[in-house]
């Protein structure tokens, strides 16, 4: 069985790892600390080829029939 790249679907929205120079900036910008961001899952399937570690955060953006556009941040946590 072929396995198909996840990250080329349709429904999955585009997932992009930040520098830590981007992440300090994010973090200032709503001044709050890297735990108060949503997680995600180290093994999830949409961020692997990313090649995350704890601590890292990944910048999703959606694309949103009202707003063009939104932005989500999440860490990335090991389980």
């Amino acid at each position: 069985m072929k396995k198909s790249d996840i990250t080329q679907h349709v429904l999955v929205p585009n997932h992009t790892k930040l520098s830590e120079q981007k992440k300090a900036d994010v973090l200032k910008k709503y001044n709050i600390s890297v735990y108060q961001l949503p997680q995600i899952l180290k093994s999830d399937p949409a961020i692997a080829r990313l090649n995350p570690k704890p601590g890292d955060v990944i910048k999703i953006v959606r694309k949103s029939q009202t707003a063009g556009k939104h932005v989500f941040y999440r860490v990335v946590v090991s389980a």
